[in-house]
């Protein structure tokens, strides 16, 4: 994602469905390093593996972070392409998984992790972007500027409506 401003009102380049994927871990004892530290280190593996894997459906992401919180922003071109990623055996997911849920017996809560996925079909998603870098669904599908789509977020809704 480039950190290049993008001057005036641009909205996202995407088309089409887009499923919205939310993973993030909170730090419950600060001091248990065991238990959460291998947690914290899983999620860059799997990212560099998804940013490589052209094919996966993986889009790309956003790093968040909120006092003992850290959240991945991630985009995804079907909820079919996640699940597979989350299912493969040869892939980083399933090991840091299972290390996760044995950790997790021992650990009794010293670090908690949750996702939330959001499979949004065309035409029921909008975006602004006003002097922003990409950012976003910007950011993983590009901007264009908001004329081509609608000035409020209504239009642009609508103008999704109709492409779907």
């Amino acid at each position: 994602m480039s950190a290049q401003v993008n001057p005036g009102r641009h909205t996202a380049a995407a088309e089409g469905d887009v499923v919205v994927f939310l993973i993030g871990m909170r730090i419950n004892r600060l001091w248990a390093l065991r238990s959460w530290l291998p947690v914290f280190t899983a999620m860059p593996r799997m990212l560099r593996e998804l940013s490589r894997d052209k094919g996966s459906g993986f889009l790309g992401y956003r790093l968040l972070f909120g006092g003992r919180v850290i959240c991945v922003l991630q985009y995804w071109s079907t909820k079919e392409q996640l699940f597979s990623y989350a299912a493969q055996q040869d892939k980083q997911h399933r090991p840091a998984w299972t290390a996760f849920n044995r950790r997790a017996r021992a650990g009794k809560g010293r670090v908690g992790i949750w996702h939330e996925t959001y499979a949004v079909p065309a035409g029921s998603y909008e975006s602004v972007y006003v002097d922003m870098p990409g950012f976003g669904l910007g950011g993983v599908a590009g901007v264009v500027p908001v004329g081509r789509r609608g000035e409020t977020a209504a239009q642009r809704l609508k103008a999704g409506e109709r492409a779907a």
